[in-house]
């Protein structure tokens, strides 16, 4: 069984700054590419950006320059360290990972996402 588990989500103020985490666990054999997504109401869901297992990270418009994205593969843990937040960024956040476990090839997986609020 393989989960992802996000975090560090909450309230903050329009300029304010915010670290979100994304844990996977389980029986993992290896992770290889980690993204993070976002969904606002009545929104579709979208890309914010991704990371390779080698470092290698690409962001959408929205995020570059502000975003950053992170990962440490010790820990099957990905970062998003989000600064200059503004209102428009308020989403529930969600990471994906390609994943290979000791029962099978590689799979995607979702977390249950972390709202993230951004007051004016």
């Amino acid at each position: 069984q393989v989960q992802l588990v996000e975090s560090g989500g909450g309230l903050v103020q329009a300029g304010g700054s915010l670290r979100l985490f994304c844990a996977a666990s389980g029986s993992i054999s290896r992770v290889n590419v980690m993204g993070w997504y976002r969904q606002a109401p009545g929104k579709q869901r979208e890309l914010v950006g991704t990371i390779t297992r080698t470092g290698i990270t690409s962001y959408a418009e929205s995020a570059k320059g502000r975003f950053t994205i992170s990962r440490d593969n010790a820990k099957n843990t990905m970062y998003l360290q989000m600064s200059s937040l503004k209102p428009e960024d308020t989403a529930a956040y969600y990471c994906n990972a390609q994943i290979s476990s000791y029962s099978s090839d590689y799979r995607s997986y979702w977390g249950q996402g972390t709202q993230v609020t951004v007051s004016s």
